[in-house]
């Protein structure tokens, strides 16, 4: 049998132990047999192995280049050594070259396997060379988040889009397994699942995962839309799932800008549902992924008391795992708000522990983009753009899909009068995470581009925008009522100076410049003009 074949399968021994039912006939991949109602049916190596491989690529013609490839090592063999092969496999399954009930011939082109199977978990059998069959993995207990990533189908009337369906789910793959706290199934597992009418707790089950991502590639005249979903292989449930559409005839601009979305939204989703699984468990019986994910929903809300929840659920994930690095990182970014909202009185012994817990997530993942972001920031408060800056871009190249890295580094080069580049990172940002919790930032720093450049009346409309998102903390209300006064607007400048002094008493021109530091003139005299012509 061929090497390169079964090199092909999984590693784990739970998808080697599936079982594929057809008619009544049972392909048993871990025991290597074809059974006929139960019995073993004499069959050789390679025989088995083409049949397999058939199997297994059933939604789709396979050539038979591949054949030779996978089953020969690519070794130079005549058709007639294929034609033999198919034959025995075919009188194995009672079918003839004319009946071609299970396995179908394109002439000129190759094979594939029409009929209608079905799978089931059989009992695990140890690989040639593999001491111990693996146990299972329990994804009731299982420390961090997975999924799986199943191949898209694409439909009849998109047939032509074959390859974009399997592309797409591929290049989603490789990007997610990026996210380091996400632990991702390689495609040569996930891909076995091809039924449309697939169980989706059999494949959680059978995959050892949480979530399954599926989704279908179809057209409607000059449209190509791509529906996705995202499951939770333990209910049942769609977790979520959206709706895209582009022109056809801007393929590739279309796919790179659906993956980053969805990219994106995986991001926000699947934390969101763990810590709504994590709300249902007592304080001190949360793991540590429980305890991180049920911390950012309290870190993004920038009140005192969130803050402090914050805190003791990031202090509590590091108890239960002192190498968990992100938890380490959030624990920086709740002491980077605690200095950028002046809820101490110790903001120097606020940043430098900002700085340390950022560098013990370093220290621990020097790949992770938020521990990256969260160094950067810590950078920010000390008004060491340069610095803050090459963290954060750091953080963006470790994800380029990062909308809250390209969001901060875009503001920073703002600030810091440096190329103007900065307004198209903030658009990509929008447009990657549109329900993202620090949404209303990136409205305040694309207004913030506009008073860089002179433009007032957009900066009012922007930062406007801003101030009145949920969540919006009230140096956004500042920022507000600047860009108004700046425009001109002064009843709609001396309405927001009003909130600020209602919402944040303590808050003069020194403040705000000590949370934007900003450094490019003539833009710092023209803000600190307007805040003291407010009053600030």
């Amino acid at each position: 049998m061929s090497g390169r074949f079964w090199a092909e399968l999984p590693e784990c021994s739970i998808l080697c132990a599936m079982i594929y039912r057809f008619d009544r006939f049972e392909l048993d991949m871990a025991r290597f047999e074809l059974r006929d109602d139960g019995a073993a049916l004499a069959l050789e190596p390679q025989v088995f192995a083409l049949l397999a491989f058939l199997v297994e690529r059933r939604d789709r013609l396979v050539p038979k280049d591949e054949i030779f490839e996978k089953l020969w090592d690519g070794r130079v063999v005549t058709d007639s050594a294929l034609t033999s092969r198919i034959k025995s496999a075919r009188q194995a399954l009672g079918d003839s070259g004319k009946a071609q009930r299970f396995i179908k011939t394109i002439h000129g082109k190759g094979f594939r396997f029409v009929g209608d199977v079905r799978f089931a978990h059989g009992e695990g059998v140890a690989l040639p060379g593999e001491d111990a069959e693996r146990p299972d993995v329990n994804i009731e207990t299982s420390p961090r988040p997975s999924i799986a990533v199943l191949p898209f189908r694409s439909h009849a009337a998109a047939g032509r889009y074959d390859t974009l369906a399997e592309g797409l789910a591929h290049e989603l793959i490789t990007e997610l397994a990026r996210l380091r706290w996400l632990l991702v199934i390689a495609r040569g597992s996930s891909f076995r699942f091809r039924d449309p009418d697939l169980d989706l707790r059999e494949v959680g089950r059978l995959l050892g995962v949480r979530y399954c991502l599926s989704g279908d590639v179809e057209t409607s005249g000059q449209e190509l839309v791509v529906t996705t979903e995202l499951s939770d292989t333990r209910t049942g449930e769609v977790v979520w799932g959206e709706r895209y559409a582009g022109h056809i005839g801007e393929l590739h601009a279309v796919r790179a800008e659906i993956k980053s979305k969805i990219l994106m939204s995986l991001e926000i989703q699947i934390p969101l549902h763990e810590a709504a699984g994590a709300r249902l468990i007592s304080t001190d019986n949360l793991d540590a992924w429980s305890a991180y994910h049920l911390g950012l929903q309290h870190l993004y809300r920038y009140t005192r008391n969130d803050n402090a929840t914050a805190t003791e659920l990031f202090e509590h994930a590091v108890k239960q795992d002192e190498n968990f690095a992100r938890a380490h990182a959030g624990l920086s970014f709740v002491h980077f708000q605690t200095a950028f909202m002046r809820q101490t009185d110790d903001i120097p012994g606020e940043i430098a522990l900002a700085r340390s817990c950022a560098q013990r997530g370093l220290d621990i993942d020097p790949l992770d983009p938020f521990a990256n972001f969260t160094m950067g920031r810590s950078y920010w408060l000390e008004t060491d753009l340069d610095s803050a800056q090459s963290w954060l871009e750091r953080a963006t190249s470790l994800s380029p899909n990062y909308a809250q890295g390209l969001y901060a580094l875009a503001w920073t080069k703002t600030i810091a009068g440096a190329d103007q580049d900065g307004r198209e990172q903030l658009d990509l940002a929008m447009r990657l995470s549109p329900l993202d919790p620090l949404y209303y930032a990136m409205l305040g720093a694309r207004g913030f581009t506009h008073i860089a450049e002179g433009e007032y009346a957009e900066a009012a409309i922007w930062t406007d925008k801003a101030a009145r998102s949920p969540g919006a903390h009230v140096f956004m209300a500042v920022l507000a009522a600047v860009a108004q006064s700046l425009a001109g607007n002064k009843a709609q400048a001396a309405v927001w100076a009003a909130d600020v002094r209602e919402r944040g008493p303590f808050i003069r021109s020194a403040d705000f410049f000590r949370g934007y530091p900003v450094r490019a003139e003539p833009m710092r005299s023209r803000i600190a003009d307007a805040l003291r012509e407010l009053g600030f």
